[in-house]
């Protein structure tokens, strides 16, 4: 593809995405703009199926929607609350030393800036820019396997892992796509561009991939 046509792949994708099931977190954060509750979601969707992470979210903020709330629980009420997402108890864990620390040193708030949010137990590049975007409505560019996967089979940028491709994506991609790019390539990812046999026969921007390393589609 050439680098101009991200333009038209977004405006593309914008319209498509409408008939599309959206990731989970997304819908979360749709729902209700809240930094902590998209911060816990996207912890428990790591690893885990959206369905399964749309109910146990759903389970632990009905016993707590705070920090604090949250501090109240055990870990163990905490792990039951989540079960069955995956390393729930790892998670449980987890979410208890953030809470702990949200309320110690950020006063119960979660931070809007990406390396404070990088200073959060369990807290990866992927969380920190969904945090940003979603939560906060901020420029940031959240990058997991479905973005990686899509932008390097297009085309767009050629990187190894999912943090080369975030770097990547923050110099060539228009700012004004970062907030959106996630959410457009994880819903296009989960639909049609899966990791193998894409079904490229009904993709709405077939045109402009170039299919690296497609070896096999539908």
């Amino acid at each position: 593809m050439k680098d101009s046509d991200i333009h038209r792949i977004v405006e593309i994708l914008r319209e498509a995405v409408k008939e599309w099931k959206q990731p989970i977190v997304t819908q979360i954060a749709e729902r209700e703009r809240n930094p902590f509750r998209i911060l816990i979601s996207t912890i428990l969707s790591l690893r885990t199926k959206d369905d399964v992470t749309a109910l146990a979210s759903e389970r632990l903020f009905s016993l707590a929607k705070t920090p604090e709330e949250m501090l109240k629980l055990s870990e163990e009420e905490i792990a039951k609350a989540i079960y069955p997402v995956g390393f729930y108890r790892n998670k449980a864990k987890t979410i208890k030393e953030i809470c702990k620390t949200l309320v110690k040193k950020y006063n119960g708030k979660v931070p809007d800036d990406l390396e404070e949010l990088l200073k959060l137990k369990g807290v990866g590049r992927k969380t920190a820019n969904l945090v940003i975007t979603l939560g906060y409505n901020k420029p940031g560019i959240c990058v997991d396997t479905h973005v990686h996967r899509i932008v390097n089979r297009l085309g767009y940028v050629k990187t190894r892992t999912p943090e080369e491709t975030e770097f990547a994506l923050r110099e060539k991609l228009p700012i004004e796509y970062w907030i959106e790019f996630n959410d457009l390539l994880v819903t296009l990812g989960q639909t049609i561009c899966h990791p193998i046999s894409p079904r490229c026969s009904i993709c709405p921007i077939r045109e402009y991939c170039d299919r690296i390393e497609v070896k096999r589609s539908r």
